[in-house]
């Protein structure tokens, strides 16, 4: 395909972001980013963002909150948090994720 590039980002030399994560691919659509043994944590503040996120557990256990409904994530669960749904989580374990945004996540 014309114009098409190819973009690797190696896990462990991927940079920071602004919340700890590790910035991976991302594209004009989508966003990729790791959250790597993140410690266990009091229940962050409640946010609604602009984009859609979807992500998945790869260990730990974390409890995610939207519209007052609360689920426990853990090991092989993945998640949906719809663009503008206001929510906020918890980490219970020492917690390792995979979320993809669309459109990309840029800063907080």
């Amino acid at each position: 395909m014309a114009g098409t590039t190819i973009t690797k980002i190696s896990g462990e030399t991927a940079p920071r972001g602004p919340q700890g994560e590790r910035v991976l691919a991302a594209g004009q659509r989508v966003a990729m980013r790791l959250w790597d043994k993140e410690p266990p944590t009091d229940k962050k503040p409640v946010v609604a963002r602009d984009y859609e996120t979807v992500g998945y557990v790869v260990a730990g256990r974390a409890e995610l909150e939207i519209s007052g409904r609360t689920v426990r994530l853990e090991p092989g669960d993945s998640w949906l948090v719809p663009a503008g749904a206001e929510h906020t989580y918890r980490v219970l374990e020492t917690f390792t994720a995979v979320e993809a945004t669309a459109p990309p996540a840029r800063g907080a």
